[in-house]
């Protein structure tokens, strides 16, 4: 039973399975046609899809900029590439370097990365989209050495690029806080200044000569420090507007920009920016007609010249009041312009009426408005004619002057005009101030107070001097002092003090010469001038030191009342007569005096001492 339950069950599975596979295969047959079918619509499909289907289509691929332009060989720089076109998948290709690592923003804007260590060059830009379409823009970005000493090594591979890299300043952008600029009105004005060039721009310093604007607050001086390549800075400069600028259509800013690069080189850019002018009220006609001749620009940068003192000097070197001096002035032309018909007019003055640019208009010199309190002109007036300077030209100057008796020690400003041309006739004043020193030195005599005792060489005199104070007003003296050379002084130095006017201070000094003859006697005295500074006044006196007085040697051994050789002395001679009393000493000053003399008395009489004739000799004492 059990086998053939088997065998029943063999025979139904055998032959049911080819019905069951038929069944499986119709199951199966749709899923298995959409399985082929997928690989071949849905490869090509899904990227037809979205240009078919996308209701914004992504236009034509194109490129319009790069940024940054200039790139740093030795970091990683991320570009920004702006343009149309782009669609996921577009990649960011450098010719001559290969494809970069580049991220879809937009269909205007991707982002690639460029690695460092780029060879220093110009390399352009292209865009791949998937579909091989492709943009290219020319020479759109420039690899540089990094700025400094180690790029030093590196350059004389790649030399041909060094020369071309350089800072390059532009105006971006520029404006006024009016849209149309006013005669004789205060503006603010608003620049945008970029670095286009290759280098990082340093010292950026923005000047404003002048012209139709002149510049207001900051002395027409903007320091804007540096810039790299591509970076860009923003400033406000405010001015005023001339009257020039009535009756014209556009009137003329002018801008100088002064920058090095990391090396020191320097570099100057000049802008002109024009704006409108508000028109005049003088009728539509001529209103036009005045601007017709196109002559502003010229007008606004005017190069003018310059006149500076640049030394100055008086002769005596050191004023007082009461004294005459020369003042000589040094004047150099340190402008970009000749110098014509140059007038100086100490004091200050001016050479008529003039526009601010130069404009000349009627007008003479006018040199008596200037101060003279403390210094006037003499020998002539305080106006001189220099003549002609040409650029970087010196000339001097020299001027006859007196200090007034009632001006005061101190420092006083002088002001000097100069009034001149230039060679298109534009009419220029410069004014400047120079400043003399004024010193009140004391007046004193140094001398003796009597006549002095005669002096011998080798022996030691004494000098009576005295110091006096002969001027105005009292001093404050320090050491009065006498020296000499070829001989020793002692108390020859003492202090003085408050001295007030005609007294004097005495000082007896002891000399003892070395030689005769002429000898210079050297006095001074010492004081604080008007601006505390130690000062000392001097004066020479001349005596006569004459030879040494001769005097007869003294044997020491001798005896006094000794006779001369050959004498023979008696006895009782040269003595005083033995033991004389008092009152034989008066009674010989009586005789003495009524003309009976004084000599001693003596009871002994000489006695001679006869010797044979053939010999004689002197008894000896």
């Amino acid at each position: 039973m059990k086998h053939r339950f088997n065998d029943y069950r063999r025979a139904v599975v055998y032959g049911l399975w080819p019905v069951l596979l038929v069944a499986l295969l119709i199951a199966l047959a749709p899923t298995t046609a959409a399985q082929g079918e997928t690989p071949t619509p849905t490869a090509s499909p899904t990227v037809t899809a979205t240009a078919t289907t996308d209701p914004n289509p992504p236009g034509p691929l194109a490129i319009n900029a790069v940024q940054p332009g200039t790139l740093v060989n030795d970091i990683q720089v991320e570009l920004i590439v702006t343009g149309s076109g782009f669609v996921d998948g577009s990649v960011v290709v450098l010719n001559n370097f290969g494809g970069l690592e580049t991220f879809f923003v937009s269909r205007s804007v991707l982002r690639a990365t460029v690695p460092p260590g780029l060879s220093p060059g110009r390399y352009s830009v292209r865009v791949v989209n998937p579909d091989g379409i492709t943009a290219e823009l020319a020479d759109a970005v420039n690899v540089i050495f990094p700025a400094g000493p180690t790029a030093t090594p590196e350059a004389t591979g790649t030399a041909a690029p060094t020369p071309f890299v350089r800072p390059l300043l532009v105006v971006n952008s520029y404006g006024a806080s009016a849209p149309r600029i006013t005669p004789g009105s205060n503006l603010d004005f608003e620049m945008t200044i970029a670095n286009a060039g290759d280098a990082v721009a340093t010292n950026v310093v923005a000047t404003f000569p002048g012209g139709d604007f002149v510049p207001r607050a900051t002395g027409g001086v903007r320091a804007l420090g540096s810039l790299g390549p591509g970076q860009t800075v923003r400033f406000w400069q405010p001015l005023f507007a001339t009257d020039e600028i009535s009756g014209k259509d556009t009137a003329v800013l002018q801008v100088v920009a002064t920058y090095t690069d990391v090396n020191g080189q320097s570099y100057e850019s000049t802008f002109q920016l024009s704006f409108p002018v508000v028109p005049s009220g003088g009728g539509g006609v001529a209103a036009t007609a005045t601007p017709t001749p196109t002559l502003t620009p010229t007008a606004g940068p005017r190069q003018r010249p310059q006149l500076l003192v640049t030394t100055n000097s008086t002769e005596p070197e050191q004023l007082q009041p009461g004294s005459r001096f020369a003042l000589t002035l040094t004047v150099e032309n340190q402008g970009e312009a000749n110098a014509r018909n140059v007038t100086l007019i100490l004091g200050g003055g001016s050479g008529g009426s003039s526009t601010v640019d130069g404009t000349p208009e009627p007008g003479g010199l006018a040199g008596a408005g200037g101060t003279f309190t403390e210094f006037a002109p003499i020998g002539s007036s305080n106006v001189s004619t220099i003549g002609n300077l040409a650029v970087g030209d010196t000339r001097d100057v020299s001027q006859q002057l007196i200090v007034n008796t009632t001006t005061k020690p101190g420092a006083y400003p002088v002001k000097v005009s100069f009034v001149y041309t230039d060679d298109r006739g534009a009419n220029y004043v410069d004014d400047q101030v120079i400043t003399l020193l004024v010193f009140q030195t004391p007046q004193v005599e140094m001398g003796f107070y009597t006549e002095p005792p005669p002096l011998f060489a080798g022996q030691q005199g004494s000098l009576p001097l005295q110091l006096v104070n002969t001027g105005r007003t009292s001093v404050v003296f320090g050491n009065f002092t006498v020296t000499a050379e070829n001989s020793e002084l002692s108390n020859n130095a003492i202090f003085v003090g408050a001295l007030e006017s005609g007294g004097f201070f005495p000082l007896d000094a002891l000399i003892t010469p070395f030689e005769a003859g002429p000898l210079d006697l050297l006095l001074s005295v010492s004081y604080t001038d008007d601006f505390s500074r130690p000062a000392v006044l001097t004066q020479t006196l001349t005596i006569d030191v004459q030879e040494e007085l001769p005097f007869e040697p003294v044997d020491p051994g001798a005896v006094p009342g000794e006779g001369i050789e050959g004498e023979v002395p008696v006895d009782g001679e040269g003595d005083s007569g033995g033991d004389e009393s008092l009152l034989d000493r008066f009674l010989r000053f009586l005789r003495g005096l009524f003309g009976l003399g004084s000599d001693t008395p003596s009871d002994e009489q000489p006695v001679e001492e006869f010797v044979p004739e053939e010999e004689f000799v002197p008894v000896e004492p």
